[in-house]
């Protein structure tokens, strides 16, 4: 197995031409369901598995678990920041240092679990009621240099929630833990 294919199990992101009513449907359900499927994929694992690096030089699936809660609540409030300010400019963070703080590379996940649970049912409820207006409204990410839309970004973060959740789910085939 690439190194490629371990650091993207599912491939980059890769922006459709044209967003769809249904395609929305199907990204904002995968937001929906992230929390239920991240839990399932990790209750039963040990401190040692929870350790392991999902690849050489990469996280450990603890730091997986961390970082999608720090990330998502950062996406959370880029959402609200663009429903309710004109073309905000947001506030990009360094993720690579997050993953190493002391509460990401040691705490135990559940209360990272807990934040999903709360943030993914408060993003849902947002995400199922956005307008055609509210879905074409724009933030500006400094790191890229460019707006995104709304509608972008719940692919952009539905991408991500099944991307690291391929990482844990091909780390524990690697190891035999399924």
């Amino acid at each position: 197995m690439t190194i490629e294919h371990l650091k993207f199990p599912i491939g980059k992101f890769d922006k459709p031409i044209v967003i769809t009513r249904d395609l929305l449907n199907t990204w904002i359900s995968d937001i929906s369901t992230f929390h239920n499927r991240l839990s399932n994929e990790v209750r039963s694992l040990t401190d040692e598995q929870l350790d392991t690096q999902y690849r050489p030089n990469g996280w450990t699936i603890r730091q997986v678990v961390h970082h999608c809660a720090d990330s998502h609540m950062n996406s959370l409030t880029r959402l609200k920041l663009t429903l309710t300010e004109d073309k905000p400019t947001i506030k990009p963070y360094f993720e690579d240092r997050w993953a190493d703080l002391l509460d990401t590379k040691s705490m135990p996940i559940q209360p990272s679990l807990h934040m999903l649970e709360g943030i993914h049912a408060r993003w849902t409820v947002l995400l199922n009621n956005l307008t055609d207006d509210q879905l074409e409204r724009v933030f500006v990410h400094p790191e890229h240099g460019k707006t995104f839309r709304v509608d972008e970004h719940i692919g952009i973060y539905a991408w991500h929630c099944n991307h690291h959740l391929a990482h844990i789910i091909e780390t524990k085939k690697r190891n035999n833990w399924i």
